[in-house]
């Protein structure tokens, strides 16, 4: 969002973009929002295929090993915001919740996903009532890994970074390898969290978001245009042949993306937005503080 005003509206925006493109993702649908927690404050996405049982008293446990926290469940997700470190609530997670998985970590970010199709996963964690600086969302129809949420996009490696992936990895099995051998384990099967994973490593090597999706160029064989999250915003960038669709909209109020133009025509104000395909291996990126 470049308009402030329109923050409230962010996740109803996004589940209509995502209800559009139902039909080229009916197995599973996911969405990070972005929205800014306290100056200090981590906040935690957790998921769990029995969250009656895993989020009954969890704050009350959390406090006990002190760590103070608020804890809001949403369906299968609880969203968990904390003064302590993530690395502190994933070691109590791992001893006292070992089936809960973190879908995602920061200061902003938060990150639902699920089987289903787009509209009843909007609906089952309340999108439409979300708001936020900016937000990534995703509709998949699974044809490298299985029908489940752990191979749902996006995917978070890194803090308040996320990742979403259409296309298919060709050297993903050889990238998983050399990401292990740096001591990053991956939980699916699925080559976008690979993709992720690849990010957050180059990152952690000091490049910027633009130079890691520049090296991602050189590294990634395959097919593939990538959106990637960040606490600030979102980065764009498609590979050298650029077969996979892609469409990008800016208006004065906001700048969006889709896989194709029919995900954008509800947006407000679209038939006067500036509309245009990104270049194959070309990185964009656009910053929400920077538009402000």
């Amino acid at each position: 969002m470049k308009d402030r005003t329109l923050e409230p509206r962010l996740g109803d925006m996004l589940s209509d973009m995502l209800i559009a493109m139902t039909d080229r993702g009916p197995d599973s649908a996911g969405i990070a929002i972005y929205r800014p927690s306290p100056e200090g404050k981590t906040k935690l996405t957790l998921q769990s295929a029995s969250p009656e049982t895993d989020f009954a008293d969890l704050r009350g446990e959390l406090l006990e090993a002190g760590i103070a926290a608020s804890v809001t469940v949403r369906s299968t997700h609880a969203v968990l915001e904390t003064d302590a470190t993530a690395e502190k609530v994933r070691a109590f997670l791992a001893t006292h919740r070992p089936a809960v998985r973190v879908t995602g970590t920061g200061r902003s970010i938060e990150l639902y996903k699920e089987t289903g199709l787009p509209k009843d996963v909007v609906e089952r964690f309340g999108v439409r009532g979300m708001g936020g600086t900016h937000g990534v969302g995703h509709t998949r129809m699974a044809t490298e890994s299985a029908v489940t949420t752990l191979g749902a996009h996006p995917f978070s490696t890194g803090a308040d970074q996320c990742l979403v992936h259409n296309g298919s990895l060709s050297n993903h099995s050889n990238l998983r390898r050399t990401l292990a051998h740096e001591g990053i384990n991956l939980e699916s099967q699925n080559d976008s969290e690979v993709a992720a994973a690849y990010l957050t490593a180059e990152m952690a090597r000091g490049k910027d978001l633009g130079e890691a999706l520049n090296s991602a160029l050189d590294d990634l064989d395959g097919f593939f245009t990538f959106v990637v999250g960040t606490q600030s915003g979102f980065g764009v960038v498609r590979d050298p042949i650029a077969c996979k669709p892609a469409v990008m909209a800016e208006t004065d109020q906001y700048v969006a993306f889709g896989s194709e133009y029919r995900a954008l025509v509800n947006l407000p104000g679209i038939e006067n937005a500036r509309v245009w395909e990104p270049e194959p291996a070309t990185v964009y990126f656009w910053d929400h503080e920077k538009a402000a």
